[in-house]
């Protein structure tokens, strides 16, 4: 069985877009899961993504207020096709953070984290094989030339076609 994931984090809508991007959208139809790395900051973004989305799986962000942390844990986990997968929305600063999750996650690995905060895409492997994927923000590109989200591909030999893809505001 192939299934196909959505990364996506930060959209902060309303705070830094009137709406969630087209491009998003289209992501979202297309796939089987969807992850959702926190700073929603709107009830009705999430409650969007619920409705149109196959499977959601999401955790709060530090912009996310009191009425989202309410439906929303701080850490999610799920197994899609054996690959086990976790999601925080922060994982500190750049430097030192394969080592900070693989101390954070010593006692149950995942395969791969998806995380957020930073706006920035980040794609890396720890020292114990945990995969690290940031998708960006698909509404607020903080320093980089576009904004994104990432699409991925996990089948019975894991996760594979990990591709950042470029979001149009619009």
């Amino acid at each position: 069985m192939v299934t196909r994931l959505v990364l996506v984090s930060d959209t902060h809508v309303p705070a830094r877009a009137r709406r969630v991007p087209d491009d998003v959208w289209r992501a979202v139809d297309a796939a089987d899961v969807v992850v959702h790395a926190g700073d929603w900051v709107d009830v009705a973004t999430l409650d969007a993504f619920e409705a149109r989305a196959p499977r959601l799986v999401g955790v709060s962000g530090n912009n996310d207020g009191a009425d989202l942390r309410a439906r929303l844990p701080e850490v999610a986990r799920v197994v899609v096709e054996a690959v086990r997968i976790a999601v925080v929305h922060e994982t500190g600063p750049a430097d030192g953070r394969a080592r900070r999750v693989d101390a954070r996650f010593a006692d149950d690995r995942p395969d791969l984290l998806v995380f957020g905060h930073s706006h920035i895409p980040w794609d890396a492997v720890t020292s114990a094989g945990t995969r690290l994927l940031n998708p960006g923000s698909p509404t607020d590109r903080r320093r980089q030339p576009v904004c994104t989200l990432m699409t991925a591909v996990v089948d019975g030999t894991g996760l594979r076609d990990v591709t950042l893809v470029p979001v149009r505001r619009g």
